[in-house]
């Protein structure tokens, strides 16, 4: 399953900065009060001065021109790579087409050679109050809208106030804490917050998308257009074919097209992303060259599939990059909105019916590796015993949460990787009789005669094939279990209301996570929240005491430690089941494109970083 990706990384290449040589280099945790800033960072310097040229990892010089149709490997807010019905991203409802926020500038954007560092765009500088609860904004004069018209602080506010009322939870959530955001004049922004937010809630409300007052003072703000909002970006939606097609044309007079961090960058004349429900649909369509770029998730045909004819001509490139050095999860969500999920160890029965070694030798090809956290591949999953410090923070907490949290960090069981581990399921049985559900007839049934039904939502047939065996395994011990295959419109619905039992989600966090992101899957504020990704519906004090912690975190180390703590919670929980990872974005192109290596560490938007090669594409035939 591809991932989405966190609320600041679709800011991946999406800002400029222009050269303020008279601002320091001081990260916002330490700047003096009034001090005008030319970027934020959580911890530390930033590593660009205000005079700085272009980001290190692209191309200034890189030509453009030329067509980029891609299979999206990621996606934000309310967005589908199988259909779309709408053309507003920023939202609960609908299926909105990936990179619309391409289209639209925000205040600040991400550097991918940092950790969590964000630089000016929209503004050129921002100052901090001694409380830090307040931030001034001073925005460019020269920032407009595609139609020509001034982006001034009052469309700033005005995005910030709708997002709070009726925006994405991603976007929502975050503004729970802030108290006013007021236009003082045409260039002055300032955002007041109560002072219960994050330290670092900023970092995620300067990279939110900014949109046009007037346009959305004439349209409704839902998920029912495909009308195209006014945007400001480097791209704007050019020919749409709904639920089919979408092309993103660049923009030629973009007003920020010549600030440094937009050297390098945004370099493809037009972006294309065409949808198919079948992977192997989108598949064929690439070994024909109708897509030129995709990263591979079906561990089959990256396997057995790269044989065809223009890959053995040199045509098509074949290769892998590392991924990012961010957490990321995997995971199935057991509804705790149904009653029958509400014991932990139902929860754990039914984990230990997943065959992850019989899956992985028979299905993934040795591909990948189990998860185990929900902050994988990163420094914030717990190890072994807890540390004296995290023992600080989960020692108030005992009698409140799983005693397996103060132990060796809660892994996965290993099975015989036969694919019907007769140890794994007795051991699943004998949980389900602790929890009162016992054998009636053939199935499990609890004191009140309710038969212990466990459905799988998909919205992709390939996930029959991944979980036949572990539907098998449940059916074998007496669970009435099943898939249930839907189309995109429908599983965003459902998952949006949360009406399923069981869910899969990939995604990942920042580097640096902060409260908001973290919030928004674990904390009590957004259970009941529709459209949250808390899939599990998880609400629990201790959990949130937590997730409190993460926020207040004054320093990287301490932000680590809060993390593990948080994360031997979770998974002592049993609250989702980890499913596997892989170490590298595994990716296929036709050799027609320049790019810049290494790839930056914290992130990766090859539409925004590649460029069109005219050779390469006359060597293949496709100049």
């Amino acid at each position: 399953m591809a991932p989405m990706i966190g609320r600041r990384e679709f800011l991946a290449a999406a800002g400029a900065v222009a050269a303020a040589p008279l601002l320091p280099r001081l990260s916002f945790a330490e700047a003096p009060s009034g001090t005008r800033l030319h970027g934020l960072s959580a911890f530390g310097d930033l590593k660009y001065k205000p005079d700085f040229k272009h980001f290190d990892y692209v191309n200034p010089d890189a030509p453009k021109g030329g067509l980029f149709n891609f299979a999206p490997p990621n996606w934000v807010f309310n967005q589908s790579t199988l259909t779309f019905n709408t053309l507003n991203s920023f939202v609960a409802k609908g299926d909105a087409p990936p990179r619309m926020e391409m289209c639209f500038d925000s205040l600040m954007a991400s550097a991918l050679d940092e950790p969590d560092a964000l630089y000016g765009l929209l503004a050129e500088s921002v100052s901090i109050s001694d409380d830090r609860n307040v931030f001034e904004f001073i925005l460019r004069p020269e920032a407009r809208f595609h139609d020509g018209t001034p982006l001034t602080a009052h469309d700033v506010a005005f995005s910030f106030d709708l997002y709070k009322k009726d925006g994405h939870p991603s976007l929502l959530l975050p503004l729970t804490q802030m108290t006013e955001a007021a236009a003082v004049d045409d260039h002055t922004l300032r955002l007041t917050f109560t002072g219960k937010q994050s330290a670092r809630t900023i970092l995620n409300v300067a990279g939110f998308p900014i949109i046009s007052k007037a346009y959305f003072t004439e349209n409704p703000f839902d998920g029912a257009s495909m009308k195209a909002p006014l945007g400001s970006g480097p791209y704007k939606v050019g020919r749409v074919a709904a639920g089919q097609t979408i092309e993103y044309d660049r923009v030629e007079d973009y007003w920020a097209r010549d600030l440094p961090v937009n050297r390098g960058l945004y370099n493809f004349d037009r972006i294309r992303i065409e949808f198919y429900r079948d992977r192997q649909a989108a598949f064929e369509a690439f070994k024909k060259g109708d897509i030129l770029y995709r990263q591979e998730f079906t561990s089959r045909i990256w396997a057995t599939g790269y044989d065809f004819p223009a890959l053995k001509q040199g045509k098509v490139v074949r290769r892998e990059f590392p991924s990012e050095k961010r957490p990321s999860m995997q995971a199935t969500a057991l509804n705790q909105r149904r009653e029958r999920f509400h014991d932990p160890r139902v929860r754990k029965a039914i984990g230990m019916c997943f065959d992850f070694e019989w899956a992985r030798r028979n299905l993934f090809y040795g591909s990948y590796e189990r998860s185990q956290s929900c902050f994988e591949r990163s420094d914030y999953r717990a190890e072994g015993l807890p540390s004296p410090e995290e023992l600080a923070l989960l020692e108030p907490l005992r009698g409140k949460i799983p005693d397996e949290a103060f132990g060796e960090a809660v892994i996965q069981p290993v099975s015989d990787g036969s694919g019907r581990d007769r140890k794994l399921l007795g051991a699943a049985t004998r949980l389900f009789a602790e929890a009162g559900w016992q054998r009636s007839k053939s199935l499990l049934a609890n004191a009140k005669g309710e038969k212990l039904t466990v459905e799988i939502l998909v919205e992709d047939s390939i996930w029959e094939q991944i979980h036949g065996s572990w539907i098998g395994n449940m059916r074998a011990i007496g669970i009435d279990a099943s898939i249930r295959v839907v189309d995109s419109a429908q599983f965003a619905a459902r998952q949006n209301d949360f009406d399923f039992d069981l869910i899969t989600m990939a995604l990942s966090f920042t580097a640096t996570p902060t409260r908001d992101e973290i919030e928004g899957l674990f904390h009590s504020r957004s259970a009941t929240l529709p459209g949250s990704r808390n899939l599990c519906g998880t609400a629990d004090s201790a959990v949130d005491s937590l997730v409190d912690a993460v926020g207040a975190a004054q320093d990287r180390q301490s932000l680590t430690i809060a993390m593990r703590a948080l994360d031997r919670v979770l998974r002592a929980r049993q609250d989702w089941i980890p499913n596997w990872y892989s170490a590298n974005h595994r990716a296929a192109f036709w050799d027609m494109f320049g790019f810049k290596e290494p790839k930056p560490d914290f992130g990766f938007p090859v539409e925004a970083l590649w460029w069109f090669d005219k050779e390469k594409a006359a060597a293949i035939g496709k100049g």
